[in-house]
């Protein structure tokens, strides 16, 4: 994979986000310089400024806990503290040219109706996620133990995540809900996976659309 190339003049601290997530340089590969975003359990605002920063792209956050809806306005990041289980209503139909759901999908307990409204929300939606067919996972799951991982660092009784799914597994699901795959990136210890996708890499990035 060509990674997108920052420009010379970039916030250190953006470029420290750039290598400790992988995941945000797949995203802002996809994102159009300009673009209006909605980004869904923004968290500290992390992604936003890195394709503020990146892709000039400006947009919103949503973010239910109050340290992280502070954190958003420390990086000078728009947010709206909502809870995102209750769905995206008070946005209209088409209102964003993407809606972002970065690694958080595995927390949400509603997951039919956040994927569908991100579809309807945006153009296009990007969605990425820990991968549960990654083979280190499976190997902790024949050895009796739920996996513990760099993707997935929370112990069986402590963990946020409700629904765990591999790329299959997603896949199906689009494919069920009328949602379309534009575009599939699977990342491994920071690097592009293209051999063996569901058993080698370790987080997906899909970028979709509703199917028309």
């Amino acid at each position: 994979m060509k990674e997108p190339r920052l420009p010379a003049a970039i916030d250190p601290a953006v470029a420290q986000l750039a290598a400790a997530r992988p995941d945000f340089q797949a995203i802002a590969r996809w994102i159009k310089p300009g673009a209006q975003v909605l980004d869904l359990g923004c968290g500290d605002g992390s992604l936003l400024r890195y394709l503020r920063e990146t892709r000039s792209a400006h947009g919103y956050g949503v973010e239910i806990n109050d340290e992280g809806v502070l954190a958003c306005v420390r990086n000078r990041v728009n947010v709206i503290q909502a809870d995102l289980e209750s769905g995206l209503s008070g946005f209209e139909s088409g209102s964003f040219d993407y809606v972002i759901l970065s690694q958080t999908l595995q927390a949400m307990r509603h997951t039919e109706r956040i994927v569908r409204e991100m579809v309807r929300v945006g153009r296009e939606a990007i969605v990425s996620f820990p991968n549960f067919g990654y083979w280190r996972h499976r190997v902790q799951v024949l050895m009796g133990r739920m996996p513990v991982s760099k993707s997935l660092p929370y112990q069986w009784f402590n963990t946020p995540n409700v629904h765990l799914c591999t790329l299959k597994d997603f896949e199906w699901f689009c494919d069920q809900h009328g949602v379309r795959i534009l575009e599939r990136m699977v990342l491994g210890n920071g690097s592009t996976v293209t051999w063996f996708p569901n058993l080698l890499g370790s987080i997906a990035v899909y970028r979709v659309e509703q199917l028309r």
